[in-house]
């Protein structure tokens, strides 16, 4: 099987389902600690320790994400995200079987709940990357947490890590392991890999892809294998966008 490793987005949906958080990736119960943290600080009433967590400042921006994350309407983190990714993915207008692909074998790193399968129901909540809960690091808490489960979880598979350079922190894949880098007009490109990632994966959901091999024999549309580097265990395919 082929799992991918991607990265969440600020920007979420709001609403979901009416229920109580289901099991999440590893159990639920490894995660109190800092879910603790994050629902005491968010309840506090404190704006000025709100607004740094969150990362805003507009009480209107801020009121969505005034919940309990015990009570709160969940969703599959797949469907939760919107951003850049996320809009190029375009879940929604994926089929059933294509859906229920990106649920089983995409693995996101959120910055609240750490390494998520797709399919994992969760509440709508905000941290802002690279921020702090309370006196909790996410990226320590969730290495130390979940680092040798994911070892164990991913040995006999193959690996796509579609993950920005931050979220290498929550998780480092000991393994052999495929990245793909994005160049245009000869320069690394920011705002195209993050609606690259999201249209290569949602080409991996629309065909089954689940080996690299099978992976490396599909043409993306817009893309164009430039190189192939081999560094220990990792392989970066380095595609210009033409």
């Amino acid at each position: 099987m082929l799992f991918t490793l991607f990265s969440p987005a600020e920007g979420k949906l709001t609403g979901g389902l009416a229920q109580p958080m289901h099991d999440l990736l590893f159990d639920l119960s490894s995660r109190d600690k800092i879910l603790h943290e994050y629902s005491t600080i968010v309840n506090s009433g404190d704006t000025t320790e709100i607004e740094a967590l969150f990362g805003i400042k507009k009480a209107s921006d801020i009121q969505p994400y005034i919940t309990d994350l015990r009570t709160a309407p969940v969703m599959p983190a797949i469907e939760r995200y919107n951003g850049v990714a996320y809009e190029y993915l375009d879940y929604k207008g994926l089929t059933d079987k294509e859906q229920d692909y990106l649920k089983r074998q995409t693995i996101i790193f959120s910055n609240l709940y750490g390494p998520l399968m797709g399919g994992d129901l969760i509440a709508n909540y905000k941290v802002k990357q690279g921020n702090s809960i309370g006196s909790i690091a996410p990226e320590k808490f969730y290495k130390e947490a979940f680092s040798s489960q994911l070892d164990t979880l991913l040995q006999e598979h193959d690996i796509l890590d579609l993950r920005a350079g931050h979220y290498d922190k929550f998780y480092k894949v000991t393994r052999p392991y495929t990245t793909l880098k994005f160049i245009k007009n000869g320069r690394v490109v920011s705002h195209w890999a993050k609606a690259y990632r999201g249209i290569v994966l949602r080409y991996l959901a629309q065909n089954n892809i689940t080996s690299l091999d099978a992976f490396m024999a599909m043409d993306i549309e817009g893309l164009a294998v430039k190189e192939i580097k081999r560094i220990k265990e990792k392989t970066e395919i380095v595609f210009d966008i033409v």
